[in-house]
């Protein structure tokens, strides 16, 4: 059994539970209840940042236009853009398609557990609370040298949850498996061993020239090839030790967040 903190719909605060990853089931006090029987709500209230090429993938992809125009030359600090409070939703929530398809990006949450300023990379688990699942959904597009706030930041492009792992769950954040499934079947299978900055270098790297607050968020990354998706398609993001965050795509013309 495993630490979470969930928040359950209409309860109110962030509650403690006991999670037991085989079995699906979780225990709040001394109730045990079906995992995909409790109505949940987004587990986190803070700033959401995401990181651009963090996946050796990713940016070997880039790698050829990084000198030239607009680049020019290769990023040296961690590339960031927030995801602002309107794209939040809930596991089990739909998501809104504007277009003929949306990418998923399939990301780790480092969850803040304190104020996080100039953080050494031995010391930054000291300042993580848990790991959760994001959604980075956004509309395909080329540029990353402007933000893509049109095509990252629309109503409900950020499914967050189902909880909050306790970070003690996690022995290591940089090997867990990440795979992305629509309909059921893997479209995406990655791993945090592949990212460039670790949690423990990104979290060092961030906090060098900015804070980050207890309950902020920052994501590490997308893999390269976001699978492509369109209304009516169920798409499912599981990180190992973590969870699994599931969504349906819907026509834009339908309301964001609305349950399964």
């Amino acid at each position: 059994m495993q630490t979470i903190y969930l928040k359950l719909s209409g309860v109110g605060p962030l509650q403690e539970g006991r999670l037991d990853l085989r079995k699906q089931t979780i225990m709040i006090g001394n109730t045990t209840y079906k995992a995909d029987q409790i109505p949940l709500e987004i587990p986190v209230n803070g700033t959401v940042y995401g990181t651009l090429l963090n996946y050796h993938g990713a940016y070997e992809q880039l790698k050829p236009a990084m000198n030239e125009a607009p680049y020019e030359k290769p990023p040296k600090a961690p590339i960031l853009y927030i995801k602002p409070m309107n794209t939040f939703a809930a596991t089990a929530s739909s998501i809104p398609c504007p277009e003929s398809a949306v990418e998923i990006g399939a990301a780790l949450g480092i969850v803040i557990a304190k104020t996080a300023k100039k953080v050494s990379e031995a010391n930054a688990l000291d300042y993580i609370k848990g790991y959760t699942i994001a959604n980075d959904v956004s509309i395909p597009h080329d540029s990353v040298y402007r933000p893509a706030v049109k095509e990252k930041a629309r109503d409900g492009f950020c499914p967050i949850g189902p909880w909050i792992m306790d970070k003690t769950a996690v022995d290591n954040p940089n090997n867990l498996e990440v795979r992305v499934l629509v309909n059921g079947v893997v479209k995406q299978r990655s791993n945090t061993n592949q990212l460039i900055r670790s949690v423990e270098k990104l979290l060092c790297d961030v906090t060098e020239f900015m804070t980050l607050a207890k309950g902020d968020v920052l994501l590490v990354g997308i893999p390269e090839n976001p699978p492509r998706v369109k209304a009516n398609e169920r798409v499912q993001i599981e990180i190992e030790k973590v969870g699994t965050l599931e969504n349906t795509i819907v026509t834009e013309s339908l309301p964001a967040g609305g349950r399964i």
